[in-house]
């Protein structure tokens, strides 16, 4: 037997664990090589877990729901093995965690509720299950793997002397986990439903940000017309000779990094005592995917032409809505902008993504009647609201900078003489 071992990819130092989620092989099956073996979720990124080597699946040595961290063993390949013969080498292995745990880990057997609860409801003792969660702990995944690896159970039961039959060839899969079913409460029906490790880090920000900063939001209002004349003028050109379709995320970013250029401490940052002033412009895109809220960033703005903005956000859209988004892609930034228009928001306060000390809402663009020249005409508004770091942003700089933004997308062309 040749074992080759899975192992969880290298995380980014700024996220400590993450989590199982579905195997999509089971024990006994054939594996190809660079074939997906299971998602792992950390707080930022879905990574997925490739097979190393071809051959089929020995064991999950950390079974669904399990929290792991970088470079730990969470499976084995049996390079030499054939399909529907590895179920006795999956029971042996299954219990390797417990005999190379470390001499001063925490071999308590400390069980989570989840997992305690599935240890009364297998007949198991906490001493059959190897934990690996945080400590030493039993977590929900380690029981499931313990069953689906055929754990012996306890001694108190009369079981010992029954023959028990052998296993089958292929080992029993895994069961699915499912978010728990909605409580029988008549018409009043509830659900409890743990957060995702995202939707969990992106409570803790939202949470750090309103604790640790000085927030105030600065609003104005943006005439679109000239600028939707413009986009109708040229989308179909721009569209034929870049392949990408013109939208106003672009200008909206062109606009900030036209605005930061003019006041950088909107593009600054709070270190302890020191303020961090940025010399290059990442901005954050806020963009809403089926697990949460991510901010991919746009590296470099400034450098970008409006083509080269509108495939990156493309792109983005895309990998968050696959869940393909990397962890380098949700690092860093200088200033962020969030869309709310794209749901129908007309105005909001966003809140700023820490460390960075400002933010744009943008909204969405509506006809509304206006004043100029002393008569009412209607005119396509998008209400613009920047919220900023009071400590750091004094409110002439967060008007202003605002005000700058309003210029360039009422006059384009400012954009390009950079006035």
């Amino acid at each position: 037997m040749a074992i080759v071992e899975v192992k969880v990819p290298q995380l980014s130092e700024s996220v400590a664990e993450a989590t199982l989620l579905q195997w999509k092989k089971q024990p006994g099956e054939a594996v190809a090589m660079d074939e997906i073996l299971i998602e792992i979720e950390t707080d930022k990124v879905v990574l997925e877990v490739p097979a190393p080597a071809a051959g089929v699946l020995a064991a999950h040595v950390v079974g669904n729901g399990g929290t792991v961290v970088s470079d730990q063993l969470i499976a084995q390949i049996d390079t030499e093995g054939k399909a529907g013969a590895a179920a006795p080498a999956a029971a042996a292995v299954a219990t390797a965690p417990a005999a190379a745990a470390p001499a001063g880990a925490d071999k308590s057997g400390v069980a989570m509720p989840a997992a305690a609860k599935l240890l009364a409801d297998n007949n198991l003792a906490a001493s059959a299950v190897a934990g690996t969660g945080k400590d030493g702990r039993i977590t929900k995944g380690d029981v499931l793997g313990a069953v689906a690896a055929g754990a012996a159970k306890p001694a108190a039961v009369a079981a010992p002397a029954i023959a028990v039959p052998a296993a089958p060839a292929v080992a029993k899969p895994l069961p699915a986990v499912k978010a728990p079913a909605a409580q029988n409460l008549g018409d009043r029906p509830e659900q409890r439903v743990p957060m995702s490790r995202l939707r969990a880090r992106v409570a803790e920000r939202l949470l750090q940000s309103q604790s640790t900063n000085a927030i105030l939001t600065t609003f104005n209002e943006v005439n679109m017309a000239p600028l939707m004349d413009m986009r109708k003028k040229f989308q179909d050109k721009f569209e034929k000779e870049h392949g990408v379709k013109l939208g106003f995320m672009s200008f909206f970013v062109k606009a900030a990094v036209h605005a930061l250029k003019k006041f950088p401490v909107l593009n600054a940052s709070v270190d302890g005592n020191d303020i961090v002033y940025h010399g290059y412009f990442d901005i954050g895109i806020a963009v809403g995917s089926p697990r949460g809220l991510v901010v991919p960033i746009i590296r470099n703005a400034d450098q970008m032409s409006f083509a080269d903005i509108e495939k990156k956000i493309a792109e983005f859209g895309q990998k968050a809505k696959d869940g393909k988004l990397g962890i380098e892609e949700l690092t860093g930034g200088t200033f962020s902008i969030s869309n709310g228009g794209t749901f129908g928001s007309m105005l909001s306060t966003p809140i700023i993504n820490p460390p960075q000390s400002a933010i744009l809402g943008v909204h969405a663009t509506k006809d509304r009647a206006v004043v100029e020249n002393g008569q009412v005409v209607v005119r396509p508004i998008n209400y613009l609201a920047m919220s900023y770091d009071h400590r750091i942003i004094d409110g002439r700089e967060a008007v202003l900078g605002l005000v700058a933004m309003k210029e360039a997308l009422e006059d384009p062309a400012r954009l390009l003489f950079d006035i």
